[in-house]
């Protein structure tokens, strides 16, 4: 089994680029009321929602497991991407590293694709890798889609 690795995928959405980014990237606090399902709570603890490095937690359901995942965010408005570089959290216990991209590709005039990255490098040989953190992240993707749609 590897040590580190990159998982891909794209999601197709119904909603623009610039909405999906502009809620991923200086929104996270309206995310708990979109996916309240998936994402209990998101707090700030340095920066600004909108600002580049800002840190923050994110409560979560994985699995059936209340969770909590501690971030320093990166936004690139002009590809409108934004990465959750991750400092702390249950995903830590097993992973080194875990980054997760999430890119918003204008596809049409109404949509776009998500294109979903995760970084990630193990701990130890034995740690599973992390497939079940890149199915969550499509589920959140596609899921807040509806949300946007409706608002």
């Amino acid at each position: 089994m590897a040590m580190s690795g990159t998982y891909v995928t794209d999601v197709p959405l119904k909603g623009s680029a610039e909405k999906h980014y502009k809620r991923w990237s200086s929104e996270n606090h309206l995310v708990p009321d979109a996916i309240g399902h998936l994402i209990h709570g998101v707090t700030l603890h340095d920066g600004d929602w909108d600002s580049h490095g800002a840190i923050k937690s994110w409560k979560y359901t994985l699995d059936g497991k209340e969770q909590v995942f501690k971030e320093r965010i990166e936004m690139d408005d002009e590809k409108m991407t934004v990465a959750f570089n991750a400092i702390d959290g249950q995903v830590m216990e097993e992973l080194k590293v875990y980054i997760a991209i999430l890119q918003f590709i204008p596809e049409s005039q109404n949509g776009c694709v998500c294109k979903v990255s995760v970084n990630w490098e193990k701990r130890t040989q034995d740690s599973p890798e992390p497939t079940m953190f890149m199915k969550f992240l499509e589920k959140m993707v596609a899921d807040m889609d509806d949300h946007i749609l409706q608002n």
